[in-house]
């Protein structure tokens, strides 16, 4: 079993926290179970549920209806998954700007630590 974390901004917010209740109650409780899958089964986890990115992230696929939306997350040490934000999927390729996102937390999150 794998520990879930949300990355967590300097000023205390969570953007994957303000992510999920973003979403309407079906996606949530959708978006929810496949993290209940992800704390399971970890870098087992392949597609459909998951796909790498590269530089060590990760997103966690969801889709309900036709709708489908799409997590973040990294691996940190001692099995614990760190989830950084999410987004609507509205085109075929993940954006950019999305990816950079989630690298930059990730890259905060590890500085951070390796600081204590």
């Amino acid at each position: 079993m794998f520990d879930i974390e949300s990355y967590e901004l300097p000023n205390g917010e969570k953007p994957v926290e303000q992510f999920m209740d973003s979403l309407d109650t079906k996606m949530r409780t959708k978006a929810l179970g496949s993290i209940d899958i992800l704390a399971e089964y970890g870098n087992m986890l392949r597609e459909p549920y998951s796909k790498p990115l590269g530089k060590g992230l990760f997103e966690l696929r969801i889709k309900f209806a036709g709708d489908i939306t799409r997590i973040f997350y990294f691996f940190f040490v001692n099995n614990k998954i760190i989830l950084t934000n999410g987004f609507v999927k509205k085109t075929r390729k993940t954006p950019t700007s999305e990816i950079a996102l989630a690298l930059k937390y990730k890259t905060d999150y590890e500085g951070r630590l390796k600081g204590k």
